[in-house]
């Protein structure tokens, strides 16, 4: 769920807090362990890098995780900061006749 009065927490910060502190683990660490640079791991500790599916790929497997729950951490964040200022109305009529 998005919330209304804040912009969702970006994965990189779940990552650090939740993951690599209580584990002990440097971002170093994690970046050779899955293979990937360290600065994709900095990157997106700092929030200037989103979680790719392969990425939510590679933690998932590190961290006994779902994609998903990278991926959704990434998709909340994402629908948080892109959200229009404005509204839009809805159509009146949602529903279409198909001919055949």
């Amino acid at each position: 769920m998005i919330p209304k009065n804040r912009v969702s927490t970006h994965p990189g910060e779940i990552l650090g807090e939740d993951f690599l502190i209580p584990l002990e683990m440097t971002q170093s660490a994690l970046a050779q362990h899955i293979g990937v640079p360290v600065q994709r791991i900095n990157e997106i500790i700092k929030g200037k890098r989103g979680i790719t599916p392969e990425t939510a790929w590679l933690f998932s497997q590190a961290f006994g995780t779902t994609p998903e729950f990278w991926l959704n951490l990434q998709t909340n964040y994402d629908l948080a900061k892109s959200k229009p200022k404005r509204i839009i109305k809805r159509f009146k009529n949602t529903r279409r006749r198909i001919k055949a």
